[in-house]
């Protein structure tokens, strides 16, 4: 399986969709931070935890999100998101891409 580390930087297969234009304005649009992986203290199932990178209401009044680690590291739906090209709905930054 994939792992990631505390403190990396993913992104979320939609940040594919963002115009550059909107990018320019949020460069941090659909990244976030592992903060680390976290098991459900009464059914046992782990969770993602994760802090998005930019303002974003999927945290609501909340520091960060979960995510079933399974679902976080599921592959994108390919046949949902036909034009997509990353494979996993959260993939590690390439830090080139980003500069």
């Amino acid at each position: 399986m994939r792992k990631f580390e505390i403190g990396d930087i993913v992104q979320h297969f939609k940040r594919e969709t963002v115009s550059k234009e909107e990018l320019e304005k949020n460069p941090n649009k659909y990244l976030y931070e592992i903060i680390g992986v976290s098991k459900h203290t009464e059914d046992g199932e782990l969770l993602m935890i994760y802090k998005p990178l930019y303002e974003t209401d999927c945290t609501g009044d909340a520091d960060y999100a979960a995510r079933p680690l399974d679902m976080f590291m599921s592959k994108v739906d390919h046949e949902k998101y036909p034009d997509i090209k990353q494979k996993y709905r959260f993939e590690l930054v390439n830090n080139e891409m980003e500069e």
